[in-house]
């Protein structure tokens, strides 16, 4: 991204907002024409991970090299920190009782954060061998926790603290009831964003570092939620990035994208069969998002060193 980019964003002065695009007539219904992008904060140094709180009107968002989580309010607008040092903190997500779950870089671990604040290891090896970054997390209606865990933040000392990898790349799964942790999807180049259909019937990843471009992986779901099958491409991403994601209650993917260009920083919306029908541009690459407010209905993004919002016509599928 070049310099300057974030600080030179000027929100629309009219409606409909220039940076929402319709790239197919069935992104119409989902489009507020009376909503612009707006940006809520601004100052970070790589921001993922958004998760919304509703009980408590507030969004949460990851910091990865400043080592913080920041706490946005939709009341006052306030920015602050929640959590410093944060492990190196990347993607959130909460469990099916409100509790934060956290992937961290610095930990090399998924945490469960409790109501009084403790922090408790969901999980930090397999078999005897150290996890390598864990990225981003989904918990399914069962309470299982699924993540996935490329090597990204053993790098280097920038978003984590440079290492050898001990075990391969993998998605995985963690039981809800037991703890018990099994691979779900191995040979996943790079996983990254995952999240699943609004049914639960497929699981989608994202491979960042797929040859020769990157790719939105689909999987089935077993009927009891422990397995997956039928492994596919479910979209090329050609030049473009994608990063993290979120389903709407429709169906729809909602994915970071961006490669550093004016024409590929922002979101990408796509249909169930794959199609896109909808960007959102903005002037930084959008890493993560997730939906929020009142009614779900508010997409929160997680971009370079920026976070933005904007309302839209629909709402985000429970267990984002």
């Amino acid at each position: 991204m070049p310099d300057g980019n974030a600080q030179g964003f000027h929100p629309a002065t009219f409606y409909p907002d220039p940076a929402i695009q319709a790239l197919d007539p069935r992104f119409e219904k989902y489009w507020l024409k009376l909503s612009a992008v707006e940006r809520l904060a601004t100052g970070l140094r790589w921001a993922e991970g958004p998760v919304w709180f509703g009980d408590g009107r507030y969004l949460l968002c990851s910091d990865i090299p400043n080592q913080r989580i920041l706490k946005w309010e939709e009341e006052t607008g306030a920015v602050s920190v929640f959590r410093k040092p944060s492990n190196f903190a990347n993607g959130n997500t909460r469990d099916r009782q409100g509790r934060l779950v956290t992937c961290e870089h610095g930990g090399r671990r998924v945490t469960r954060t409790e109501y009084d604040g403790s922090i408790t290891v969901l999980m930090d090896s397999f078999e005897g061998k150290r996890l390598n970054s864990p990225n981003d997390v989904v918990v399914k209606s069962d309470g299982s926790i699924w993540f996935t865990d490329p090597t990204f933040g053993l790098l280097g000392n920038y978003e984590g603290y440079k290492a050898e990898p001990e075990i391969d790349t993998h998605v995985y799964r963690i039981d809800g009831a037991t703890g018990q942790a099994t691979i779900v999807a191995e040979g996943v180049l790079g996983p990254n964003g995952l999240c699943f259909s609004p049914d639960e019937s497929i699981l989608y990843v994202v491979e960042s570092r797929g040859v020769p471009t990157r790719k939105i992986l689909a999987y089935d779901v077993s009927a009891d939620g422990t397995r997956l099958s039928n492994k596919r491409v479910h979209i090329d991403a050609g030049p473009g990035t994608p990063d993290g994601m979120r389903c709407d209650i429709d169906g729809n993917l909602w994915c970071g994208w961006g490669m550093g260009s004016p024409e590929l920083d922002g979101v990408m919306v796509f249909a169930p069969d794959g199609a896109p029908i909808g960007r959102i541009a903005l002037p930084e690459r959008c890493a993560n998002l997730c939906f929020g407010g009142l009614k779900r209905n508010r997409l929160f993004m997680a971009a370079s060193q920026s976070i933005y919002a904007l309302y839209v016509n629909t709402q985000g599928a429970l267990g984002g």
